[in-house]
C-alpha cells in the first residue's frame, strides 16, 4: 500500500496512544490492516490470524494475499534449513550465531512414499519440489501448509530420472507457478513446462536444437532470478567445460550465458542468489583448488571475493545463501553443514554449524505458497 496510508495507520496509533481519539482495529480500515501489518507477519501468524474471524479467514486465504505475503516475507533472514530422514521431516531455525544444538521441529510427510525414497531437488519460495526414486514421480509441496500436488501425467511427463534430468522451479508474470522439466532418454532431450493454476504440461519444440545437448551433459537443477531460470551444464565436448545456460520465462528461450572466465582446465560453479542477484561459487584449479565468489552485472561476471586457503569443502557440497550480512551456509552431501563469512579473513571466516541428520536438504522459507492456487 502507499506510504500515505501507512502514515495514516501510524498517526492513529498515535493519537490513540495519547487520549485524543480512541480507535480500534476496525478504524484503520481493511487495506492498512490486512497490507500493512498482516501481510508482515510470518506464515505461522497468518494462518493463526486467520481463526479471528470469518472476514480475515476470507481476506488472508486468497491467491492475491499469499502471492503478495510471499514477496514480503521471503527474505534470507527468515531461510530454513529442511532435512528428510528416519520418516519425519525436521525443520531447522539458521542462527549461525550460536554453535550448539539447533531446535528443530518435526513435521510428518503428507504422501505416501518411502521416507528413504523421497529426494530434494529444489526449493522456491516455499514451495519444494521433490521425486520419488522408487517411481520417479515428481511433486510440488508445501511444508508448513502441508500442500501438495502431484504433477506427473499419464502420458510419462513429469517422470524424472536422477542423474539424466533436471528441474527448476519459478514464477511468472502472471503468478503462475511453473516447474521446467528438462529430460534426457538415449541421447535425446526434452523440455516440458509445468502450468500450476492450468494443471497442465507443454512441450518447448525448439530445445533439442540446443548443440551442447548432444552427448551426456550433466544439468544443475535451475535458479530463479530476474524472469530467468540458470542453470549449470557440464559438457565436454569440443572442450566447453562447464557452461551457463539461462531460460527466459517469458519467451521460453534458451540462450547460452557467459561464464567467467580461467586459465584452469578444470572448474565448476554453484548458483546463488543473494539480494535479489544471481551469485556464482566457482572452483578451479585441480589440484590445489580456488574457490571465488563472482556476481553477475548486466552479461558479465565480477569477482567479489577469494575463499582462504584451507581444506576443500566445495567438492560435494552445494551452497546456498542463507543470510544478506555476507554469510553461506556450506552443506556437503552426508549433512554436514558449515558456516562462511565473507565478512572474515582467514581461517576465521569458516566455522561449523550443525549435522543435519537427513538424506535429503535444502534452504527454505516458509510462505503460504501453494502448489496449484485454487484459492477462493
Amino acid at each position: 500500500m502507499s506510504t500515505n496510508n501507512l502514515q495514516s495507520c501510524k498517526r492513529k496509533m498515535f493519537l490513540h496512544g495519547h487520549g485524543r481519539q480512541s480507535t480500534s482495529i476496525d478504524d484503520l480500515g481493511l487495506d492498512i490492516l490486512v497490507y500493512e501489518i498482516l501481510i508482515r507477519l510470518p506464515a505461522k501468524g497468518v494462518g493463526r490470524s486467520k481463526c479471528v474471524c470469518k472476514e480475515w479467514l476470507s481476506l488472508l486465504s486468497t491467491r492475491h494475499f499469499a502471492m503478495m505475503h510471499c514477496r514480503h516475507i521471503s527474505t534470507s533472514y527468515n531461510q530454513k534449513f529442511i532435512a528428510i530422514g528416519s520418516r519425519l521431516c525436521s525443520v531447522f531455525p539458521l542462527s549461525c550465531e550460536d554453535l550448539g544444538p539447533l531446535l528443530n521441529s518435526r513435521i510428518l510427510l503428507p504422501f505416501e512414499a518411502p521416507w528413504n525414497k523421497v529426494n530434494i531437488l529444489t526449493s522456491f519460495e516455499g514451495l519444494l519440489c521433490v521425486c520419488f526414486r522408487n517411481t520417479g514421480k515428481l511433486v510440488v509441496w508445501n511444508p508448513l501448509t502441508r500442500a501438495f500436488k502431484e504433477v506427473s501425467s499419464s502420458n510419462s511427463r513429469g517422470l524424472y530420472k536422477p542423474k539424466s534430468d533436471a528441474i527448476g522451479l519459478y514464477v511468472d508474470k502472471t503468478d503462475d507457478y511453473k516447474l521446467l522439466h528438462i529430460k534426457r532418454r538415449r541421447g535425446r532431450m526434452w523440455v516440458h513446462v509445468y502450468s500450476s493454476i492450468f494443471d497442465s504440461w507443454h512441450k518447448i519444440t525448439f530445445a533439442n536444437k540446443l548443440h551442447c545437448w548432444r552427448g551426456k551433459p550433466i544439468w544443475s537443477n535451475g535458479t530463479f532470478c530476474k524472469g530467468v531460470l540458470y542453470f549449470l551444464v557440464n559438457c565436454f565436448i569440443e572442450n566447453k567445460g562447464v557452461m551457463l545456460f539461462g531460460f527466459d520465462v517469458e519467451s521460453e528461450r534458451f540462450k547460452l550465458k557467459t561464464f567467467p572466465r580461467f586459465p584452469h582446465a578444470y572448474y565448476d560453479g554453484n548458483l546463488v542468489v543473494v539480494h535479489k542477484e544471481l551469485h556464482m561459487f566457482v572452483t578451479h584449479g585441480l589440484p590445489n583448488w580456488t574457490v571465488d565468489l563472482w556476481r553477475m552485472e548486466g552479461e558479465s561476471w565480477v569477482k567479489l571475493w577469494v575463499f582462504p586457503r584451507i581444506q576443500p569443502i566445495i567438492l560435494s557440497c552445494s551452497i546456498t545463501h542463507i543470510a544478506s550480512t555476507g554469510r553461506f551456509l556450506v552443506v556437503s552431501n552426508d549433512g554436514v553443514a558449515n558456516e562462511i563469512d565473507t565478512t572474515k579473513k582467514g581461517d576465521d571466516c569458516f566455522l561449523p554449524v550443525v549435522w543435519f541428520h537427513g538424506l535429503q536438504g535444502a534452504i527454505y522459507t516458509e510462505t503460504l505458497s501453494s502448489p496449484d492456487f485454487y484459492f477462493h
